[in-house]
């Protein structure tokens, strides 16, 4: 550790680590991981939602190991039989309309090559995408990303519009049965008939209003970019049908849907593959990465071919994406999940979790949300508002002290953000509530 010390300042002090005392991490076994000292933690994050199937995985491990023997790089300016049968196979997980894929390294790259060909196929330059969302780093999606600590100062994201963000929680409409979470939101009351949800009809109003006033003279969007579930920002669920009702209005003038699924997608939510299916939407792209390869660097995108064939009219070409390697990975994890019931074990203990945790007497939880094993926790003060930075920055270095190993997020920072490997099980739920409410009463 003494020897890491000496070697920090060799990274920049904006590469952002999380903890007051940090860790120095040696290794890693399905949800655990172990530090230099041998104390074990329960990794509720995941390497922030990335380790989908167990860190480790003895079935990932020895296909990696395997193709490793083998080959390990061409380009794709060479077939290779890995990328084939690894596209099947994803490809396999979608709607039929989405039969095409392009491979890269994050999800950074994948939201901008979405862009990039929704532009192109389009024709069209103008962009929206959600306040509160986040969708990389790159310069082109940082326009998209819009939370302000992730801003930096130079010039980024032209021609991207933002809408406003559909909040059950803090947002401007909302009631106590718009999410598709067993845990709704405890203060604001709900007037719906069955079938109709107020809040979202209202947040499409003021999305039409928005497509009204930025679009009246232009052609209209290229594309609209949203998360199906909030991740960086909190874990934000949107009312009933929101997305479906947002990309048809985006579609109705002839722009492209983008669902972003690099942390909700494969299985996580349990009830469904993709968060877009949850809510009986149909985009035209979704762009994926983190637990598609279970922490090797693997993204894609999945469109239409009519759409992809667009990149026909000038070259494309990515040096490392679909690799032999990362296509073992990525083929290997969806094995995995289909095998060890993993989306279905998302459903059954993320189910469990989200009640156990809003069945804490605690007055410094003013919401608990979710769905599967995508969870937040958002922390308030005495009236309400977001608890202060310096009282969450105990709690949250308090649960790690204490083994638990969770992310935060939300503008203020306020929002244990809970994505564990998808191998959890109900002990270590009830070990992890256990730390998370104890930790609260001691700091809040």
């Amino acid at each position: 550790m003494q020897r890491v010390q000496q070697l920090r300042p060799l990274l920049p002090k904006g590469h952002v680590t999380y903890y007051k005392d940090q860790l120095l991490i040696v290794k890693g076994e399905k949800q655990f991981l172990f530090d230099s000292n041998g104390k074990k933690y329960l990794d509720f994050f995941g390497g922030i939602v990335t380790v989908s199937v167990g860190h480790c995985h003895p079935k990932v491990n020895a296909a990696l190991t395997e193709q490793a023997q083998k080959l390990w790089h061409t380009t794709s300016i060479y077939h290779t039989e890995p990328i084939y049968e690894y596209a099947e196979k994803l490809i396999g997980k979608f709607p039929s309309k989405l039969n095409s894929v392009f491979f890269v390294n994050s999800g950074s790259e994948a939201n901008d090559l979405a862009l990039a060909l929704a532009r192109n196929y389009t024709g069209r330059f103008d962009v929206i995408s959600m306040r509160n969302g986040y969708h990389g780093m790159t310069q082109t999606v940082l326009g998209a990303t819009n939370l302000g600590n992730w801003k930096p100062v130079f010039p980024h994201g032209f021609n991207i519009f933002k809408s406003l963000n559909a909040d059950p929680y803090r947002g401007i409409f909302g009631g106590s049965n718009c999410r598709d979470s067993p845990i709704q939101v405890k203060n604001r009351k709900c007037g719906c008939a069955p079938g109709v949800c107020e809040a979202s009809d209202k947040y499409i109003e003021q999305f039409d209003e928005m497509l009204l006033h930025d679009f009246s003279h232009s052609s209209g969007p290229a594309a609209f970019l949203i998360e199906s579930i909030q991740g960086v920002g909190g874990t934000v669920q949107y009312p009933h049908g929101y997305l479906k009702k947002s990309y048809e209005a985006v579609q109705k003038r002839g722009g492209l849907a983008i669902a972003d699924e690099v942390q909700t997608g494969f299985g996580r939510l349990g009830s469904h593959f993709w968060g877009f299916e949850s809510q009986d939407a149909l985009p035209d792209m979704v762009t994926m990465a983190k637990g598609i390869g279970n922490g090797f660097p693997l993204g894609a995108v999945v469109t239409t071919k009519e759409i992809a064939d667009s990149f026909n009219k000038s070259l494309y070409f990515n040096t490392y994406g679909g690799n032999p390697l990362a296509s073992v990975v990525g083929k290997a994890v969806l094995e995995v999940i289909e095998e060890e019931k993993l989306q279905e074990n998302c459903a059954v203990v993320g189910d469990y979790f989200l009640k156990q945790l809003a069945a804490l007497d605690e007055k410094a939880i003013g919401d608990v949300r979710g769905k599967g094993l995508m969870i937040g926790v958002e922390l308030v003060d005495e009236q309400g508002k977001p608890l202060a930075a310096a009282k969450t920055a105990a709690i949250f270095e308090d649960t790690k002290n204490h083994g638990l190993l969770i992310g935060k997020g939300g503008i203020h920072g306020n929002v244990l953000r809970i994505k564990p490997p998808m191998c959890i099980t109900k002990e270590d739920v009830d070990f992890a509530v256990d730390i998370i409410a104890k930790s609260i009463k001691q700091f809040k």
